[in-house]
């Protein structure tokens, strides 16, 4: 191992003291931090939140200290045409409800697992990947799209937030210590653990989120204060009336230069719901941008998966390739690309969120993307994001289409009976931990 020795440390300091440059650099950070005095402000200038394609009309819904991104934009990409045939002027769906059932499934998901792998040494990768996350909040669109289609949704005032909900760590510190007593109870051969260990799950659940409602009286006024009172519904005929008869068919899209295009994947261990396997199609990202133009163009909201974090500026609620400049700042080399900041750890999707417009050029080009997010109101345009096309590239891994917005060749992939299986560790799937 190579040893740090103390005169290159002296001779370090020694350089860095005398560079006037650096010198401005610490007593600005000092005072404003990295972010502040890194933000490109030419950049800033041209992500204006008006875009020639705007589809949202509706408040910015908040996650609050929950990681249900994923569970929220699905439930947003669908308000506006529920909105639309209720004539509604707002409205939100129940994040609760669906986050209710993702966790029991999750948690049957997991001890099915347990099972699968118990004559595995604890110390695998594959059985300490599950262990040390095996009902976190994360998730992905075709596992969203499998809790709504067995369960249903329900209007939010038929099953609301709770002090649970808004702030889930100490509910999924629980349910980790119980599913984690059953993996061991499991691996020791005992009877009956799975489903002992399911009904401590649920109690755990409804102490923590309330009863999910069997049915609900669908009632509301309308934009134009009209009341209406439509009737008693089950969560599975609400969903079969008001959200898109075509939901099962949409496809998940990833943009992964690791690997070939128009293949199919899926990640080890990856789901939720029993025999709902989380497929993608990976396809080069011009592939992505094409099919959420022509839906943002249609009228469709899009979901899609990225790493938000990465050249991000929360108070003005943008997002672009160089809004921070860290070379210049610090006078170092940071460049990798896709593939290379996924292979060393150094991206992956962490958050979904929702395209609900776009800036489109006369040309077809995108200048810009309009971004529901679920953090509230209070930044950005109102909650509104605007991410710069050029961030698209770089940190957009995952976009839920219909596939009649895909090219011929793509349509095709999908229905290709191979699947290549990445481990469970790959961050393919690092959106549902």
């Amino acid at each position: 191992m190579t040893e740090i020795k103390p005169n290159e440390v002296h001779a370090a300091t020694a350089e860095l003291t005398s560079d006037a440059t650096l010198r401005l650099v610490r007593n600005g950070v000092a005072q404003e931090g990295v972010d502040k005095l890194s933000l490109d402000r030419e950049q800033l200038r041209h992500l204006t939140p008006v875009t020639s394609h705007k589809l949202d009309s509706w408040g910015v819904a908040d996650q609050k200290a929950s990681g249900r991104c994923w569970i929220f934009a699905g439930l947003n990409s669908l308000r506006g045409g529920l909105m639309d045939k209720a004539k509604l002027k707002d409205f939100e769906l129940s994040q609760t409800y669906i986050y209710f059932f993702d966790k029991l499934e999750k948690a049957n998901w997991f001890l099915t697992a347990m099972a699968e792998l118990k004559d595995r040494e604890i110390t695998d990768r594959t059985v300490t990947k599950l262990m040390d996350d095996p009902i976190d909040d994360g998730g992905q669109w075709s596992m969203f799209v499998a809790l709504v289609e067995k369960y249903g949704v329900v209007p939010q005032y038929a099953m609301p937030e709770t002090a649970s909900s808004e702030a889930t760590a100490m509910l999924n510190r629980n349910l980790q210590t119980v599913l984690r007593r059953a993996a061991h109870r499991i691996r020791s051969g005992e009877e009956g653990a799975h489903e002992q260990a399911l009904a401590d799950v649920y109690r755990i659940l409804t102490a923590n989120l309330g009863l999910p409602p069997e049915d609900f009286v669908w009632q509301y006024r309308d934009k134009d204060d009209e009341f209406h009172r439509a009737g008693t519904y089950t969560p599975q005929e609400f969903a079969e009336e008001y959200l898109p008869a075509d939901l099962s068919e949409y496809v998940c899209v990833v943009n992964d230069p690791r690997n070939a295009y128009g293949e199919l994947y899926t990640v080890e261990y990856l789901g939720n719901v029993a025999g709902k396997r989380v497929t993608y199609l990976n396809a080069p990202v011009e592939v992505l941008r094409d099919a959420a133009r022509a839906s943002i163009e249609d009228g469709q909201p899009v979901w899609f998966g990225c790493h938000t974090d990465q050249q991000s500026d929360d108070e003005h609620g943008v997002w672009a390739k160089h809004l921070h400049e860290y070379e210049a700042f610090y006078g170092v080399e940071m460049d990798l690309d896709k593939a290379q900041r996924l292979r060393l750890h150094e991206s992956l999707m962490t958050h979904a969120m929702v395209f609900t417009g776009a800036d489109i050029a006369d040309d077809g080009t995108v200048n810009r993307w309009r971004v529901e997010n679920s953090w509230g109101p209070k930044k950005a345009d109102k909650g509104f994001w605007t991410m710069a096309d050029d961030w698209f590239d770089e940190f957009v891994f995952e976009i839920a289409v219909h596939p009649s917005r895909l090219p011929e060749q793509y349509q095709a992939a999908l229905q290709s009976e191979s699947v290549t299986t990445l481990p469970a560790w790959d961050p393919m799937g690092a959106l549902a931990r």
